[in-house]
């Protein structure tokens, strides 16, 4: 229940940000320009991805693993930890190309 109220208050939040870069600019480009070079508009932006991503990853779980007991649950997070802790090294490796363009 959680996840559905925190889902909708990014979605109202990423909303927000892509009327009020509308409202301003009138333009598709450089409504997009103003939203890639504000800082906070890419904070919402990049946490509503974050979220999907999230939300992904749930639904494949259920969709290819189903129900898991309790073990199986806790194996799967020791794995992912550890993909993510190797996606994190990555990013240190590459960093240089680190950019909205990248992500």
């Amino acid at each position: 229940m959680r996840i559905l109220g925190i889902s909708f208050i990014s979605i109202a939040l990423t909303t927000i940000v892509i009327a009020n870069a509308y409202y301003q600019k009138k333009q598709f480009y450089p409504s997009v320009v103003y939203i890639t070079k504000s800082n906070p508009s890419m904070a919402v932006i990049y946490c509503q991805a974050f979220i999907c991503v999230f939300l992904t990853g749930k639904l494949m779980r259920k969709i290819f693993f189903g129900e898991l007991r309790t073990s199986e649950f806790e194996h799967l997070m020791e794995r992912s930890w550890y993909a993510i802790t190797e996606t994190c090294l990555a990013f240190t490796v590459f960093r240089d190309d680190f950019n909205p363009k990248f992500v």
